[in-house]
């Protein structure tokens, strides 16, 4: 009996700043991260991505992955990519890059990781919003007595 079609198992999902690619076609993901500090909102993210891996599948697959706003329905982004797993020992990464993703609040955004519609993993991705602190003043030492 021939298998055409098993729905993949995600075998990672991690946000990060950037992701680069050796020549030997190994990956490096640089400023991998589980929350954002910013100092003061709104803020546009210059680039967030998210690199995902799948594995354990056969057949074609179309993956979601979406960036959902603290009241855990407003869609804010979604980024949609078709993949082809034809053995179940092969895997497929996939990188989502999200250009210029405004956030209007603090708060708990999420990420949701979908194939064929259905959700294999939702997480949460805090922006903390911390202003810069004031940075003491030089204080002059005062004269010396007799100087």
């Amino acid at each position: 009996m021939t298998v055409t079609r098993i729905l993949p198992d995600l075998q990672s999902a991690l946000v990060c700043e950037d992701v680069r690619q050796e020549v030997t076609g190994n990956f490096i993901l640089l400023g991998v991260t589980a929350f954002l500090r910013v100092p003061q909102v709104p803020i546009t993210a210059n680039r967030l991505c998210v690199f995902t891996r799948w594995c354990a599948g056969v057949g074609n697959f179309s993956e979601s992955v979406r960036v959902i706003a603290p009241d855990q329905t407003t869609l804010i982004r979604e980024s949609k990519v078709k993949f082809t797993l034809q053995d179940p020992a092969h895997n497929a990464t996939n990188l989502s890059v999200f250009a210029q993703l405004e956030f209007t609040a603090g708060g708990i955004y999420f990420i949701e990781v979908l194939v064929d519609d259905v959700m294999k993993l939702r997480f949460p991705l805090p922006i903390l919003v911390a202003p810069p602190q004031a940075q003491p003043e030089s204080q002059t030492p005062a004269a010396q007595p007799g100087a």
